[in-house]
């Protein structure tokens, strides 16, 4: 039979102020890059939609107005959420980001075909075809970073 002899180091008062290695913080999270990059691309995702709003005078559109000013604010916070050193709320976050883009995806597709609260847009100026591309960006650089994150926790 063998026995396992745990080696502790205490500290002695020459230790006192300085940090052990053992209780520094993480440097590098796995998929980090992801959720910056998906951050970045809602960040763009706003952008695009704060432009709409008062460039293409989005906002004097009953719903659809309120609308494009609330993606603006939720894409906004979500991806500054995303970029804070809080991990615990990135899940969560990430989470709202992959939502934001499917939405906005969708709706545009509803007002393209048929209209959506008596609102149809048509055409794919660069404005959509930027918006349409971060917002299916967010999405797959996030749920890329979900993975990784679901998979390191195994």
């Amino acid at each position: 039979m063998s026995t396992v002899i745990e080696r502790r180091r205490t500290r002695t008062p020459a230790d006192h102020g300085r940090v052990m290695e053992s209780e520094l913080p993480r440097a590098h999270e796995r998929g980090a890059p992801l959720r910056i990059l998906g951050a970045a691309t809602l960040l763009v995702v706003a952008g695009v939609h704060l432009e709409q709003y008062f460039g293409v005078h989005f906002r004097v559109i009953p719903v659809i107005g309120p609308l494009f000013l609330l993606n603006f604010i939720g894409s906004t916070l979500i991806a500054l959420g995303l970029l804070m050193p809080v991990r615990r709320l990135h899940g969560l976050l990430a989470l709202g980001g992959i939502a934001v883009g499917i939405v906005s995806i969708v709706f545009f597709e509803l007002s393209e075909h048929g209209g959506i609260f008596g609102f149809q847009d048509y055409g794919y100026r660069a404005a959509i075809v930027i918006a349409l591309a971060a917002e299916a960006a967010t999405a797959i650089l996030l749920a890329g970073y979900l993975a990784l994150q679901a998979r390191t926790a195994r």
